[in-house]
């Protein structure tokens, strides 16, 4: 049974994968305008965080819709076909659910922030204060 919802997701995935990602690129939000310096300062900091994401979950796309909107560089780590970043996703957070986003502190440690809507609500409040 559990292979059967498998591959019914699995094809829904590949059948309405292919929208989404057109949806996607024919809706790019305007980015935030920044001043030189500050977009510095903000790339600075964006090399500290990670998205966990497959390409074509929607609330991947919402995030990633969110980065662009705040002008964030923040690198993009494909788990769905990338088995080092799955491994290293389901390792440090503890779960491979996507999408994720692995916040690394001064310390060195790392947070790893699940839910897209969390996700965001981080970012707006990290970077647009």
């Amino acid at each position: 049974m559990k292979w059967l919802f498998r591959s019914f997701f699995k094809t829904l995935r590949l059948v309405l994968g292919p929208f989404l990602l057109l949806k996607e690129r024919m809706n790019v939000p305007e980015g935030l305008a920044r001043a030189p310096e500050s977009q510095q300062e903000v790339d600075r900091q964006c090399r500290d965080l990670a998205l966990y994401q497959f390409q074509t979950c929607p609330f991947c796309i919402k995030v990633r819709q969110e980065l662009r909107r705040l002008s964030l560089n923040i690198e993009l780590r494909d788990a769905q076909h990338d088995a080092g970043h799955r491994e290293a996703l389901l390792e440090g957070g503890g779960r491979s659910m996507v999408p994720c986003l692995r916040i690394l502190d001064g310390q060195g440690n790392n947070r790893w922030l699940y839910e897209s809507g969390d996700i965001i609500e981080y970012l707006r409040g990290r970077f647009t204060a």
